[in-house]
């Protein structure tokens, strides 16, 4: 089933002795707001663990290699267009769900020639519009159907004279700590291996931060992508499995904390906005901060209210939270929820 609710969502994950997002143009160092001490995290660094961890997990991704190869786009679009030739299953499915590519099905049924009959019918001039057209409809069913980080990110491409602008239905912000963060005093080198060379560097690190990250699924750009049910659970898992996965030297000490939920109603277009603003940090300005204890007071009662008058006017559906196992949540006053288990194992796809 399609997505067809918008939501919106916040994700929590503290950051200890670690760099959750390097700035290139800052010597790899943490990306900082350095007039108010805030970290930085892209969203870019959020999509890359989900992508990384769904390609570990079977999941074909758009910007990826084949077998382990860099290759051009059209290569890979080659080789993925073979998997659906030669699965009649696959191809079914496709027609079915857009009945315009049913309708203009120029390959016959058999399996075993669809190879030589898309080519045959590519070479005839006087079939150059109508296959364009059923080539059209063709690829962008496969690249929705195949490719997992288009349905749920979107992107822009160029393929066999095909471009195609998705725009992704789940759009997160920049994450940012909660609070100002104190980056480590350190000169600690470390070797950076190439392939045929080292060099050397420094390690930045902060000392500890509680990050925030915002972000919206939007149910007509999901129609669009076909953004399914199974997708946005998998969207989920990978959020907070994704990061537990980042096993590199500079990721360790990353803790994925919270995920929360806001899901409407069919009929709402609406969203409520940054739920970043409802939640109330105080801290000691005179006091470092090493740990979540160390923060005054972590609060979303204000989110909590706002939510709860929201669904006086019949606009949210329910919400839902995933809190990591062994955090203290009594203090935090999160809203009503049902709680979700987004440390279940996410199954590997088949081939």
């Amino acid at each position: 089933m399609l997505v067809k609710q918008n939501s919106e969502f916040l994700f929590l994950f503290e950051a200890n002795m670690t760099n959750p997002n390097g700035d290139p143009d800052q010597e790899n160092k943490p990306r900082m707001d350095y007039e108010t001490n805030t970290l930085l995290v892209s969203d870019a660094r959020r999509k890359r663990d989900c992508r990384d961890f769904m390609k570990e997990k079977g999941y074909q991704i758009f910007v990826d290699t084949l077998r382990e190869n860099k290759v051009p786009m059209i290569v890979m679009f080659d080789h993925i267009r073979e998997s659906y030739f030669s699965d009649s299953r696959k191809i079914e499915r496709l027609k079915n769900r857009n009945p315009d590519l049913k309708k203009r099905w120029m390959l016959g049924d058999d399996p075993d020639k669809f190879t030589e009959q898309y080519e045959n019918v590519k070479k005839k001039t006087k079939k150059k519009a109508e296959f364009t057209q059923f080539n059209n409809l063709l690829l962008t069913e496969i690249i929705k159907d195949s490719l997992i980080d288009i349905r749920l990110f979107g992107s822009a491409m160029a393929v066999e004279n095909v471009s195609r602008t998705f725009t992704g239905p789940v759009q997160i912000n920049w994450g940012y700590s909660l609070h100002p963060v104190e980056l480590i005093r350190s000169n600690t080198i470390t070797s950076i291996m190439s392939e045929d060379s080292s060099t050397f560097g420094k390690k930045h690190k902060v000392h500890y931060a509680l990050v925030a990250h915002y972000g919206t699924i939007n149910k007509f750009s999901a129609q669009k992508t076909s953004m399914t049910e199974t997708d946005r659970e998998i969207f989920r898992k990978s959020l907070v499995q994704g990061m537990m996965n980042q096993l590199s030297d500079s990721k360790q000490g990353q803790i994925p904390l919270l995920y929360l939920e806001v899901i409407y109603e069919d009929d709402f277009d609406g969203y409520l906005g940054d739920l970043r603003r409802f939640i109330d940090v105080d801290f000691n300005a005179d006091r470092s901060i090493r740990n979540i204890k160390d923060l005054q007071k972590v609060d979303f009662s204000r989110l909590g209210a706002v939510i709860k008058e929201m669904k006086t006017w019949k606009y949210v559906k329910e919400v839902i939270a995933w809190k990591e196992p062994f955090m203290d949540t009594d203090r935090l006053n999160l809203p009503e929820h049902e709680e979700i288990d987004l440390w279940k194992p996410l199954p590997v796809r088949e081939a």
